[in-house]
């Protein structure tokens, strides 16, 4: 018996030293001794790793906690033992991303012990060098087991015992085959099943940086590109970049990232950057099960960075067993020759232009341009400049640079949804926008801000249940961002569910605090339910934070005027005026305050003078509230007829 476990031992020792053992982007050098992610090393003190390598001896089985004392903490008293491996516990779980609560890798049996529940791959073994093909855990352990284990012939010189081995091998390898069958038959689909896991949605969590800089955008252009190239396949609904970046370096466990963002799948890895070279890393995973679907590695130079994504998201397509179309297939082949200085660039002025804000227009105004004059072919940041433009009432300019988008990629989604914003803001072509937002959501149905706009196009023509219709579906894809949901909240507003509407916009801000625009609505549908002392501490919170400061000073103007604070009406009518001829919204926000003073001859004065200066929000105000006490005027029905738009056949 002594001599079976010293020969045990020994055998453990030999593939101890020339065994490698992967699980999911990690990899466990048994003979180093090293823990790496990626190829990346990552530190990881003594104690937990010697913890990881025991737990990886026998994937699948539990390690009783007296084991790990014997073999770890021979010397500790029972109560500092304790202590240690919780510590050690802990500390793994930290270095590997993991979770007590929800374990991908280490799960705990209570009163008993640990076991390792990912499935292993074992490379480098001393008799065969093919890896091992990836499995499920229970089938892993039962194949990956023995051999590490180090299960030894029994001596020559006992016959009878190596018969009884043999037979006892046969029964085992029978045994084998019989799990393995009624593994497969319990895990396979039924023949009237779809063969793709279920997976109709997913998220693309923010890939690592593991380079050795503090820049993360170019991780972050890697997700980005990333989930564009999965947003083309159309039968999969793909989370916008904007809702997954909130989890960058979060550590939540995956089931619970899917959980709230309502995926069937997430997809997390890695991007390393040295030098000329790049290795990007992924690993899909499916969330009810938390079950590694695929993993792999892809290395390149850091020019064909696009092509390595391409091939990234051709591979999840496959391994989710969608079917393509032609056209899919296509776009992920199509790979654009883009400087990698450009896309930075790219990148960082849509970071700064999702802000909002005064100061991150100019950053981004200036971060595209950049782009441009490092790639001058590139036709993202010419669509971004022309959002730019259109939301500062500069038309001509955004039209030029959306002009220039399209005659370089006629097949950019970004593009034609902001020409079709342009052509209805700013020329009243409603056919042509209708026509420019239907071509956008055929390039890419996952592109929230072509939803977004299009639900407010469809609002100003009265389209209220298709409004909400497409509102929802910019939110389903981008949940996390204010602006599409402060856009739902205005929308259940305008359908007259003002509750929702209150639902909605508090769960925005539970998100983002600091949305002005958010709180503008929420004031809006406060002031809807007559709640005036509400809505005036929502428009000014809304001010403070740097909301439009006419538009928000014309309902905060308002909401004392209707409350019966002339005074503070007053106060925001000397405000607007002097922000006028600058601004020229000013002037609608004049005639909002007035008309809730019940003025109505300066309020059609303020309202002419908004379309002599052509005021692009005056689109729909046949619809304003603000305005209902002037319906009944004649000159009001005229100006109104003269900007709202006609009735598009759009379904």
């Amino acid at each position: 018996m002594l001599d079976f476990v010293r020969s045990r031992a020994g055998r453990m020792e030999a593939i101890r030293h020339t065994s490698v053992v992967r699980f999911g982007t990690y990899e466990m050098g048994l003979h180093s001794g090293e823990l790496r992610k990626a190829g990346v090393r990552i530190r990881v003190q003594q104690q937990p790793l010697r913890l990881l390598e025991i737990l990886l001896e026998r994937p699948g089985e539990v390690v009783t906690r007296e084991e790990l004392r014997s073999r770890i903490w021979p010397d500790e008293s029972f109560g500092d033992f304790d202590q240690a491996v919780n510590v050690a516990v802990a500390k793994l779980r930290s270095a590997l991303g993991d979770s007590a609560d929800n374990p991908r890798f280490v799960e705990t049996i209570p009163r008993r012990g640990y076991r390792f529940i990912a499935e292993v791959r074992v490379v480098n073994l001393p008799d065969n060098k093919t890896e091992l093909s990836s499995q499920p855990p229970s089938v892993a352990a039962d194949k990956v087991a023995p051999e590490i284990s180090g299960e030894v012939a029994p001596p020559r010189n006992l016959p009878a015992r190596r018969a009884w081995t043999a037979l006892g091998l046969a029964i085992l390898l029978l045994l084998s085959v019989l799990v393995g069958w009624m593994f497969l038959r319990k895990t396979a689909p039924p023949a009237n099943a779809t063969p793709s896991t279920a997976v109709r949605s997913l998220a693309v969590l923010p890939l690592e940086n593991l380079s050795n800089d503090s820049q993360d955008y170019f991780a972050d252009g890697m997700t980005d590109e990333l989930i564009t190239d999965l947003a083309q396949i159309g039968a999969l609904r793909v989370i916008s970049r904007t809702s997954i970046m909130p989890y960058k370096g979060v550590r939540k466990p995956l089931s619970q990232i899917a959980r709230e963002l309502s995926v069937d799948a997430v997809v997390e890895g890695t991007v390393l950057r040295s030098g000329k070279q790049v290795r990007i890393t992924a690993q899909l995973i499916h969330a009810p099960d938390d079950k590694h679907l695929w993993a792999q590695s892809y290395e390149g130079d850091v020019r064909n960075t696009l092509e390595l994504q391409k091939k990234v998201a051709r591979a999840i397509a496959d391994q989710i067993r969608i079917k393509l179309t032609a056209h899919e297939a296509a776009v992920l082949d199509n790979v654009k020759d883009v400087t990698p200085e450009a896309y930075e660039n790219y990148l960082k002025g849509r970071y700064f232009w999702n802000k909002r804000t005064a100061d991150g227009m100019k950053k981004a105004i200036e971060y595209f341009r950049q782009a441009i004059a490092s790639d001058p072919n590139y036709a993202l940041p010419h669509a971004g400049l022309a959002d730019i433009y259109q939301l500062s009432d500069q038309p001509q300019l955004a039209r030029e640079e959306v002009q220039k988008a399209l005659g370089l990629d006629d097949q950019s989604a970004q593009a034609h949804s902001s020409f079709a914003r342009i052509l209805y803001r700013f020329n009243q072509d409603w056919d042509g926008a209708d026509r420019e937002f239907k071509r956008a959501l055929d390039l890419d149905h996952n592109y929230a801000p072509a939803h977004h706009w299009f639900s407010m196009y469809l609002a100003l023509q009265g389209h209220k249940k298709e409004a909400l219709a497409e509102a929802e579906k910019a939110y389903e894809l981008d949940p996390l961002s204010s602006v599409v949901g402060a856009n739902l909240a205005k929308i259940l507003q305008e359908t007259g569910q003002d509750d929702k509407a209150i639902a909605q916009a508090k769960k925005t801000l539970d998100l983002d605090p600091d949305s002005a625009v958010t709180h503008a609505v929420l004031g809006i549908s406060y002031e809807d339910k007559r709640m005036y002392p509400h809505a005036i501490a929502e428009y000014q919170n809304a001010l403070q934070l740097g909301g439009s400061p006419a538009e928000i000073r014309g309902l905060l103007g308002y909401a004392y005027a209707v409350s019966g604070n002339r005074a503070g009406a007053e106060k925001t009518i000397a405000e607007l005026k002097a922000l006028l001829p600058n601004q020229s919204r000013a002037a609608l926000d004049l005639a909002v305050v007035y008309s809730g003073l019940g003025d109505k001859e300066s309020a059609l004065s303020w309202l002419e003078k908004a379309q002599q200066l052509h005021v692009s929000d005056l689109i729909g105000i046949g619809q304003d509230p603000h305005f209902v006490e002037l319906h009944t005027d004649r000159r009001f029905q005229s100006l109104a007829q003269r900007v709202s738009p006609p009735t598009v056949a759009h379904l």
